[in-house]
């Protein structure tokens, strides 16, 4: 007997498979990471074509097989389309993605970085905030909810802006995140302890990211 769930979460990676389908991986409120099969989905006209694309966020159905998961039906709630005429946002996202990706596990409890994901994917198409600040928020956002954020920066000296910036990104809940913003001399600290905390927290090289480093 065929055994469905559904679930609602971002698909955060996808890929062709044979003529016509698509291997897509979720992001899932109720079980994490997870990797499921929509067959046909890259024939025209195919009801789950719009929703196997990359950013598609909203509720799917899928059938729980013994190896893995196919997906059945969708129901999506926000295509960010505003992304999809901005190719350096775009770009942005991507690399958000990637991220998630990397650092989130199956039947893993993930809601938080759900949570973050979907709401720094609307900070990149909100008016007045850059995409750099998006950026540095989401990383440093990133290395909190895993547990690995060591702080402020002891071997910097730093604005009092940066060091409020840090110690609110570090404390507020993920939707209060993208309320703020800086100067371009809080940015810039901010971008450098971003950056040194990916390399020593995330140790990982995202190709979103060199993409991203020959746009900014």
């Amino acid at each position: 007997m065929q055994e469905f769930i559904q679930v609602t979460g971002i698909i955060i990676k996808h890929f062709p498979v044979r003529e016509y389908d698509k291997c897509v991986t979720i992001l899932t409120k109720e079980r994490g990471k997870i990797t499921a099969f929509a067959n046909g989905a890259r024939k025209p006209g195919n009801r789950l074509a719009a929703a196997t694309n990359l950013f598609a966020f909203g509720t799917f159905r899928l059938y729980e097989g013994r190896n893995a998961y196919t997906m059945t039906e969708a129901e999506i709630g926000n295509y960010f389309e505003e992304l999809m005429t901005d190719y350096v946002g775009a770009c942005y996202g991507m690399y958000f993605a990637e991220v998630a990706e990397f650092c989130t596990r199956e039947n893993n409890d993930e809601r938080e970085m759900l949570k973050l994901l979907y709401q720094s994917l609307r900070a990149l198409g909100a008016p007045g905030l850059s995409h750099p600040l998006v950026k540095c928020i989401f990383e440093l956002k990133t290395i909190a909810v895993n547990g690995e954020y060591p702080g402020v920066p002891g071997d910097r000296k730093l604005r009092e802006g940066t060091i409020y910036a840090l110690d609110f990104i570090a404390a507020s809940p993920v939707e209060k995140l993208y309320t703020f913003n800086v100067t371009p001399e809080v940015l810039a600290e901010l971008s450098g302890v971003a950056a040194d905390y990916g390399r020593r927290f995330l140790n990982h090289d995202f190709k979103s990211l060199e993409i991203l480093r020959t746009l900014c």
